[in-house]
């Protein structure tokens, strides 16, 4: 029988499921996130013999190593710090950047609202820092697969680093190219069932997708403006190939709980991207047209961009 005075030890994480997680004491060259008790967090990797060096004193890395998770340590100069393992939302936001990272809140609605499943395919486009791409690796599973496109080495680079160090080595779904999705993707001939657009002009890449993905499979943009909001959005409308595209943001905010203190947190993750999703018809289907008055003015002289068939026009005209 197991000896009640020690503790159980769980079997780690198969390393074939590809996690990026592993349960048991920690071990050297795992990340660890410390946390003081203001809240400031530290990331690094075990090293044995290594110390690490805070404002409140230094703590010996080989005191951590062998420990199961989620216990507190004392410096040299009496701070003490929470230990756990960095979650993949902790991760992303701590990660070394190229380019902007796409933030958990939006990594988790494109997975929700794309229903990226085991075993998808997936195609992203740029890779900026490899932190949607820990989201998707790990939705589509060993068995999936998502291939990313990026324009700019030194972004592909970081990424890559990013994506090996959380999963350990080099996830066996994912492919990483160099290149202009608007050529690369139809000169590779790949099909996919999910297109992740997160780039400065995505309209310019619709043609592509739309060839590439599945009947029934989803496009979505990531986009910060309103201005590519709209050019996306109205361009999706104008291809006919999708159904009525969906644009939405999602905002987060904390709350301050202590007994009959309860109120909002002074402050909030609030914009930081718009999505925008719409399905692929079958080929040479079209997707019923939505039957809506459009504002007055919406595409009134001052507009210049994509012009949905039908729509009238201030003054009479009717839009291509």
């Amino acid at each position: 029988m197991p000896d009640p005075t020690e503790p159980a030890t769980d079997p780690d994480v198969p390393t074939e499921a590809w996690s990026g997680v592993h349960r048991g004491p920690l071990r050297a060259g795992e990340w660890v996130r410390l946390v003081d008790a203001k809240g400031r967090r530290h990331n690094f990797a075990l090293e044995p013999g290594k110390r690490f060096f805070s404002n409140r004193g230094h703590l010996e890395h080989d005191e951590m190593i062998g420990r199961e998770e989620g216990f507190t340590v004392t410096a040299s100069s009496g701070g003490e710090y929470l230990v756990f393992r960095p979650l993949l939302s902790e991760f992303v936001v701590s990660m070394p950047r190229g380019a902007a990272v796409v933030y958990p809140k939006d990594a988790a609605q494109i997975v929700a609202q794309c229903d990226v499943f085991p075993g998808a395919d997936v195609v992203e486009a740029g890779v900026g820092s490899g932190a949607l791409t820990c989201s998707l690796l790990r939705a589509v599973g060993p068995h999936g697969s998502v291939r990313s496109f990026e324009r700019r080495e030194e972004f592909a680079d970081v990424a890559r680093r990013n994506v090996e160090q959380f999963f350990g080595g080099e996830h066996p779904a994912w492919t990483l190219s160099l290149g202009d999705l608007a050529e690369a993707l139809p000169a590779s001939g790949l099909r996919c069932d999910r297109l992740i657009l997160d780039m400065l002009a995505p309209w310019e890449c619709l043609d592509a997708a739309a060839d590439a993905l599945r009947p029934g499979g989803i496009v979505c943009a990531y986009v910060a403006t309103t201005t590519q909001l709209s050019r996306f959005t109205e361009t999706v409308r104008v291809h006919g190939g999708f159904t009525e595209p969906h644009a939405w943001e999602s905002l987060v905010r904390d709350w301050h709980v202590e007994g009959l203190a309860v109120r909002p947190g002074h402050s909030m993750i609030g914009h930081t991207a718009f999505l925008v999703t719409a399905r692929r018809m079958a080929p040479g289907e079209r997707a019923p047209r939505t039957k809506r008055r459009p504002a007055p003015g919406a595409y009134g002289p001052d507009y210049t961009g994509p012009r949905p068939e039908g729509v009238v026009v201030d003054g009479g005209d009717t839009g291509s």
